[in-house]
């Protein structure tokens, strides 16, 4: 009879949007098509909606910061900038420059932002932003000088 005591007093909810399949669930899904109609019946009350005051929502609360994943952010970051030149190869002494590797790496970065999109602490976002922008903005020069050397070497004549 204990176990049954406890049962009844531990009850676990899955809140996720996602299945395990990566697909939403149903009730997000629902959820969605009734906050479409809300939008549509605002839209089409037109200027009396706009006269009627409105209740604030209340502030959603603010999602706190998780080390591990500001860790994972920065060795994604760093991959990145290592393959983008930024730092040189030990045996040769030589920057490495892979722009292959390090778009992939950009991608997981913007993937990962756009899945965490109001998930992260203020701070976990401006760190992925700034971030995507450094490594954007250097992926561009990288690219542009690697065409410029072979615009270079296919007019003296080396493929």
């Amino acid at each position: 009879m204990s176990d049954h005591k406890q049962e009844e007093a531990f009850r676990v909810i899955d809140r996720r949007p996602f299945t395990a399949e990566g697909e939403l669930r149903k009730e997000v899904v629902e959820e969605e098509e009734r906050e479409a109609k809300r939008e549509a019946a605002k839209i089409q009350a037109g200027p009396l909606a706009a006269a009627k005051p409105v209740a604030p929502r209340p502030p959603a609360e603010t999602p706190k910061r998780a080390p591990a994943f500001e860790n994972l952010v920065r060795m994604l970051g760093s991959n990145a900038a290592m393959v983008l030149g930024a730092y040189a190869d030990p045996r040769t002494g030589q920057p490495v420059i892979d722009p292959e590797a390090a778009r992939e790496l950009i991608d997981m970065l913007d993937t990962l932002y756009e899945k965490t999109k109001g998930n992260l602490a203020p701070e976990e976002d401006t760190l992925l932003l700034d971030l995507l922008g450094k490594l954007k903005m250097t992926y561009l020069e990288i690219n542009q000088a690697v065409a410029a050397e072979a615009a270079k070497a296919k007019a003296k004549g080396r493929p």
